[in-house]
């Protein structure tokens, strides 16, 4: 499976902020998507997640000989802000999202099996999801999408929030996932894109780059992509 992007534009008047996004992404990888504040990463998020209505281009998905347009379900999305029914207890919420997309889901697991693959304790299974913390509501976030295994898995700053323990098991997770999903994860945090992740793209001057990585040391990929970063809104010879 491949998720491609071809041409893709998006612009707020006369600002253009995607220009020319064009890339392949592949089934059984972790991408980085790194770029500066503003370059349009979470906008590029939002046009796939079809939260906001693309300008120009196009994007598909490559199952075999099949070319189709993404579906709702193939699609899930953390934001970097949690988005969560905060008049729910985390078991209401589960429930809710369980019902709803029951005929979905694959493997279906009791909602108490759900919240101990996350590690959420008892007693915060049953509070309302308001008086949980950023970080627990961005496990909830991310929960749903253990539960719904989109095909593509679209991560903003996911990580940021959540604890040294709970972010170690997250990573954990998503490296046990990544074998049927395509995972594109946007960090502002080099050592994490570079442990993570198989790929780095960057999004500079409205487009999309690949960083080839070739036989650098750490450090040197490292600043190689940091002035690649720098460039101001081109990037050639990656």
């Amino acid at each position: 499976m491949e998720l491609v992007i071809e041409h893709l534009e998006k612009h707020f008047e006369k600002k253009q902020v995607l220009k020319d996004v064009s890339y392949r992404f592949e089934e059984g990888k972790i991408y980085a998507l790194l770029g500066r504040n503003g370059a349009g990463k979470t906008t590029l998020f939002n046009c796939l997640n079809r939260d906001m209505k693309n300008d120009g281009g196009e994007f598909y998905i490559v199952e075999g000989n099949e070319q189709r347009k993404t579906k709702t379900e193939d699609i899930g999305y953390v934001l970097s802000t949690p988005t969560v029914p905060e008049f729910l207890t985390g078991r209401e919420f589960l429930k809710f999202f369980i019902d709803i997309n029951r005929e979905h889901i694959e493997d279906l697991k009791s909602i108490d099996e759900y919240f101990e693959m996350m590690n959420i304790e008892e007693e915060d299974r049953d509070k309302l999801l308001n008086g949980y913390s950023h970080g627990m509501k961005n496990k909830m976030q991310m929960l749903i999408n253990v539960i719904a295994k989109p095909k593509i898995l679209l991560l903003d700053e996911p990580l940021t929030s959540l604890d040294v323990v709970a972010a170690e098991e997250m990573q954990r997770m998503l490296k046990s996932w990544k074998k049927e999903q395509i995972i594109i994860f946007s960090t502002h945090i080099m050592e994490l894109a570079l442990s993570l992740c198989d790929e780095i793209v960057i999004l500079n001057g409205g487009k999309l780059f690949q960083v080839e990585r070739g036989e650098e040391v750490a450090e040197e990929f490292r600043q190689k992509i940091i002035k690649l970063l720098q460039e101001d809104g081109h990037v050639s010879d990656i």
